[in-house]
């Protein structure tokens, strides 16, 4: 990069940008952030510059990037100063569809790269498993059976949920992690047809009390139904997958390092295994650094005009919609076309 890239938001996820890009090399680095302890905090550990007011480094600095690691009711505040200075941003995960529409239209008249965050697609797994279902190896698909699981209070082990947006209801932890999976999977499968949903409070998790903690989607794809469970009550964080095909069923759990196809024929469970760095400490240990890195490495190509980033605002938009539907779906007690 020739000049710097600015990370506005210097909580886990800002830091974990910072050490995402030093890891690919780049120094030019400078964090924003309203808390001072924050901007001590990463000053000490990744000896960049650190500030409190954004207005002021924007006129201060030139910048080739932006980061934008704040919580997801703020995003659309930066993304508008992104297209309004013409300067290529990254988004974390969305949960609320705020001005996208405009964003839009607005981000291709100027021809400004709006990257928002598809995480997962750049797991390993993810990556074989989309691999192996474009093969058609596991001949015609009937159903996916998919549980994500995590327990909310285990996120940040240093602070109360309360003390972040994860505890709020419209950006609650079980709501953002809907679209967190369904970027994924759409990104592979493209989107369903129809939706019907439940969602529901289920759990009490102090400092979330109001949190709709537990999602459990049906999603229509014509020929092959996708059944995608979601939650934050999880003691154990889990990511199971399981896709029934005519030839072959396919197996993963993340936990394992591996994905299993049986094959009836032989009566054999085939293991493709794969590798994963260290996760950073604090987190869960199948959260990988390098999904981040690689996720990172994809957008800063995109900037530099290399490569497209595999996520647009546009796909963003219609995952949102997608939770929309679902939870319009359990409101009315209706199944929902897109």
């Amino acid at each position: 990069m020739k000049n710097y890239i600015l990370v506005i938001g210097l909580g886990s996820m800002g830091k974990r940008r910072i050490r995402n890009l030093q890891a690919l090399g780049i120094s030019k680095i400078i964090g924003v952030d309203l808390r001072n302890d924050r901007i001590e905090e990463t000053r000490q550990k990744y000896q960049i510059d650190t500030v409190n007011n954004f207005d002021e480094v924007i006129k201060n600095y030139k910048f080739d990037a932006f980061i934008i690691s704040l919580p997801p009711k703020i995003h659309h505040i930066y993304m508008k100063k992104a297209v309004e200075l013409s300067i290529p941003a990254f988004i974390e995960a969305s949960v609320l569809d705020t001005d996208f529409s405009q964003m839009i239209q607005q981000s291709k008249e100027k021809k400004v790269c709006l990257a928002p965050s598809c995480t997962l697609f750049f797991h390993p797994a993810i990556k074989k498993i989309s691999d192996i279902i474009k093969s058609r190896e596991l001949g015609d698909i009937s159903n996916f059976l998919y549980h994500s699981g995590q327990y909310l209070p285990d996120w940040h082990t240093y602070e109360d949920v309360s003390e972040y947006y994860v505890s709020k209801k419209e950006t609650g932890g079980g709501r953002e992690i809907v679209p967190f999976e369904l970027t994924w999977i759409t990104l592979i499968l493209g989107f369903p047809k129809r939706v019907v949903g439940l969602y529901k409070n289920a759990i009490k998790i102090n400092g979330a009390d109001e949190i709709d903690d537990t999602y459990n989607l049906l999603m229509d794809y014509g020929k092959s139904i996708f059944n995608l469970s979601v939650d934050v009550v999880s003691r154990y964080a889990t990511r199971r997958l399981v896709i029934n095909g005519s030839k072959k069923q396919l197996y993963w759990n993340w936990d394992d390092n591996m994905i299993k196809i049986y094959d009836p024929e032989s009566k054999n469970w085939d293991e493709i295994r794969y590798e994963i760095i260290s996760a950073q400490t604090g987190y869960n240990k199948n959260i990988t650094e390098q999904m981040y890195i690689d996720e990172m490495e994809s957008f800063l190509k995109a900037v530099r005009n290399e490569s497209p980033f595999p996520n647009t605002l546009e796909h963003d938009h219609q995952v949102l919609k997608t939770l929309y539907a679902v939870e319009s779906s359990d409101n009315n007690n209706i199944i929902e076309k897109l």
